[in-house]
């Protein structure tokens, strides 16, 4: 499936898989910084690498969140950075008319975790015919996510990616349960498990969700050992100050050496 995403290099090197940026895209310049960097990192490394930014948010907490700057601008930034570094695009998609929308700017759709039950919005994604990357809920079973991948199979799509996300622990906390990355597996699509998503504190009392970042890299190992096929990990430069999901983003200045030892993780394995 993998070879059918554009622009996507390095797939040669028995590496996994990075799906990679910021949270949202907060402006022009952080973006393009993000993507600069990781991409030169992922080329050091031989890790094929996918860009990936929100052109909105549309799940925040509170009604005064930052949720874009804009859909075509922010959507227009994404679909440049695609361009002037060579790489693929991948973006979230909301409500059945933003897929037409965004295909035209992004190289891969991502359908949200608490959207994966979404017929209709499973559907338009599917007939765009680009590759589609379904986040699995933080409520739903790996087994049950074979029903979300099967609307888009029978809509004539098989360019799917699955995320693994972690679940709901209580009402304020996920755990990532590592079992669900074989269960995942038995599906005949790549499996990614997003790192940054799965350390989130939801439902916090503040209406601003929180995070673990200082076990990023437990979880980053732990699955590079259990076999997943690619790693997503939101990255700023200064999380602190991000627009969105500040509180379980990696520093960017953290990334290099991360996935430098995750690189040794998986040679080691195979």
């Amino acid at each position: 499936m993998l070879d059918t995403i554009p622009k996507l290099k390095d797939l040669d090197s028995d590496q996994f898989f990075l799906i990679a940026g910021p949270c949202v895209v907060e402006n022009e310049e952080i973006p393009y910084k993000i993507a600069e960097k990781v991409n030169q990192i992922a080329k050091d490394l031989q890790i094929p690498f996918i860009f990936k930014a929100s052109y909105k948010k549309a799940n925040r907490s509170k009604l005064d969140s930052f949720t874009g700057i804009g859909d075509l601008e922010a959507l227009e930034i994404i679909k440049n950075i695609g361009q002037e570094l060579d790489l693929p695009t991948i973006t979230d998609i909301h409500a059945e008319h933003e897929a037409i929308i965004a295909a035209e700017y992004a190289d891969i759709l991502q359908i949200p975790a608490f959207l994966c039950r979404q017929t209709d919005l499973l559907i338009a994604a599917a007939y765009t015919e680009k590759p589609i990357n379904i986040k699995k809920a933080q409520f739903l079973s790996a087994e049950a996510m074979q029903f979300a991948v099967e609307k888009i199979v029978q809509s004539g799509n098989e360019k799917i990616m699955i995320t693994e996300r972690g679940n709901m622990y209580g009402y304020q906390d996920l755990v990532v349960d590592f079992r669900n990355i074989p269960l995942l597996k038995e599906n005949p699509y790549p499996v990614v498990l997003d790192i940054t998503h799965s350390l989130q504190k939801p439902n916090q009392s503040s209406g601003v969700t929180g995070g673990a970042p200082d076990m990023i890299e437990t979880i980053a190992r732990a699955g590079i050992a259990v076999g997943v096929d690619g790693l997503f990990i939101e990255t700023h430069p200064d999380p602190a100050n991000a627009m969105s999901d500040g509180e379980n983003m990696l520093n960017l200045g953290l990334l290099e050496g991360l996935l430098t030892r995750l690189v040794k993780i998986r040679k080691a394995i195979q």
